[in-house]
């Protein structure tokens, strides 16, 4: 049996795009055979990130991780984040001539810039740094390798995102029945990165709907009082805002994937977002959503989409095509040869 040891910062009881991915993933290649382990924050001692307390960044011994990762002796090792975790693997790995791949996720010198006064080309030049010494490093879509690649970074492949058919579907609007239409809505972190306030600020008759929890949540329930904030939903819950809105509105601009376009579109609700990276990937040329540099103007266009163009464009992405994708880039521990440290 195939052993593969994942790395990862981000865990649980985080819920977003990087656990779920992860998760799926995992969940793929261990039905085909695969003993898959995680290496999470789990057993060490963690601190709230700086202007984000919901997210906690872990502690971790480097005698720890090595111990953990000699008791599971992986065939693979596969680290999805550049946080402590991450890079106590790295060093483990480059020191020991192990060979090991790396996942880019988020645009994190582009959320880093957002709170803190770092200069972007400064978290830039870490991550190249981080990830050269990988055998290759999965990005989620194309458009985002072409980033990367203009910015020095190597060995770039791509890794793409599925959506779960069976826990999204199309279904009967269960929700928001007593809320003047159309509804427009939005799900994941209530944070300044997501751009979220270009959502908020539509004037777009209707109901604006927030699902999901964050730093900002408390500062824009209090700004924008006409909006309804559900907070975090999961399971049947998430699956029928999903159903129940008329246009999903994707307003982040730093994003890699989102996660969340696909499983709005597999639930029949078209999306509408800006043409940028991510959304440009998942959406193509106006395939269930509408795209426009005028965030208003592209939810008008998508509420006359069908939502059977949505849900098809859905089925275009499955976790088997992209667990394909991650195993073939996958590189034995003991093949590492010429990889910069």
């Amino acid at each position: 049996m195939t052993r593969l040891l994942i790395v990862s910062d981000a865990w649980h009881p985080q819920v977003n795009g990087v656990v779920r991915s992860l998760e799926n993933v995992g969940n793929t290649l261990a039905r085909r055979g695969y003993e898959v382990r995680y290496l999470t924050p789990e057993p060490f001692w963690t601190l709230p990130l700086p202007t984000y307390s919901e997210i906690r960044v872990p502690l971790p011994s480097l005698r720890v991780v090595q111990d953990m990762i000699a008791d599971f002796a992986p065939d693979h090792i596969h680290i999805a984040t550049e946080g402590p975790l991450g890079l106590a693997a790295r060093t483990l790995c480059v020191t020991g001539e192990l060979a090991f791949t790396t996942s880019y996720h988020t645009r994190f010198p582009e959320y880093l810039a957002a709170r803190l006064p770092v200069p972007v080309e400064w978290s830039y030049g870490y991550l190249r740094w981080f990830h050269a010494a990988a055998s290759a490093t999965m990005v989620p879509t194309p458009s985002v390798l072409k980033h990367l690649r203009r910015r020095f970074f190597r060995h770039l492949a791509v890794w793409s995102r599925g959506v779960d058919l069976s826990a999204f579907s199309p279904g009967p609007k269960a929700m928001f029945a007593g809320l003047p239409g159309p509804h427009l809505l939005y799900v994941g972190r209530v944070a300044v990165e997501k751009n979220i306030e270009a959502f908020l600020e539509l004037k777009h008759p209707g109901t604006k709907i927030v699902v999901g929890d964050g730093p900002e949540r408390g500062a824009l329930m209090h700004r924008f009082p006409d909006v309804v904030f559900t907070g975090q939903l999961t399971g049947a819950a998430l699956r029928d805002a999903y159903r129940s809105a008329d246009v999903f509105v994707f307003p982040s601009r730093t994003d890699t994937f989102g996660n969340v376009m696909l499983e709005s579109m597999a639930c029949g609700t078209p999306v509408a977002g800006y043409p940028v990276m991510g959304p440009i990937d998942v959406i193509g040329t106006g395939k269930g959503g509408a795209l426009e540099d005028d965030l208003e103007s592209a939810v008008k266009q998508a509420l006359s989409i069908p939502r059977s163009e949505a849900i098809s464009r859905a089925k275009e992405f499955t976790w088997e095509a992209a667990a394909d994708q991650f195993a073939r880039r996958l590189a034995p521990i003991r093949s590492r040869v010429g990889i910069a440290a």
